[in-house]
């Protein structure tokens, strides 16, 4: 099953408001794989997300270290931008097998994972339209489907 949102953010608050809406959805082992170009909003989307389950207030892009990891009071946030990955098999490096098991994770470039990007996800792709977003959520999986559609409940 798949569940389907498509939201307009005409500015960062509105992208701000969405990302600890998805946030607050977020459970231990889910994996929210963030598409589109650079510079259409995947490191903004992924900071207010993760400052809003952690309460981190300087959250970095980890396009030179690859992953940054926060506490959130559930289960650990993994941040990956995959970005510089020359080839999946890199990601073994990063212990992401560990990270989709043991906590929540955000990656930014994740094409770059090719079959080790899990089937059950989030897929959040994002495009631009002059200085607005749109966010393309999909949830894979009834369980997810179920939350997806709670979070445009409240």
């Amino acid at each position: 099953m798949i569940k389907h949102k498509k939201i307009v953010c005409k500015t960062e608050e509105n992208t701000r408001f969405l990302a600890k809406m998805v946030a607050k959805a977020a459970k231990k082992r889910d994996v929210f794989a963030l598409f589109g170009t650079l510079g259409a909003g995947k490191s903004t989307f992924s900071r207010y997300f993760i400052e809003h389950l952690s309460g981190a207030t300087e959250i970095p892009s980890p396009t030179f270290t690859l992953v940054q990891t926060y506490d959130a009071p559930d289960f650990e946030i993994y941040h990956y931008d995959m970005y510089r990955l020359k080839s999946p098999e890199e990601a073994y490096e990063l212990d992401i097998e560990e990270a989709f098991y043991n906590g929540v994770s955000l990656i930014e470039w994740p094409e770059k994972l090719g079959s080790l990007l899990p089937k059950d996800i989030w897929k959040i792709t994002i495009t631009t339209q002059g200085a607005e977003r749109v966010f393309d959520i999909e949830a894979f999986g009834e369980e997810k489907s179920k939350r997806l559609e709670e979070i445009f409940v409240e």
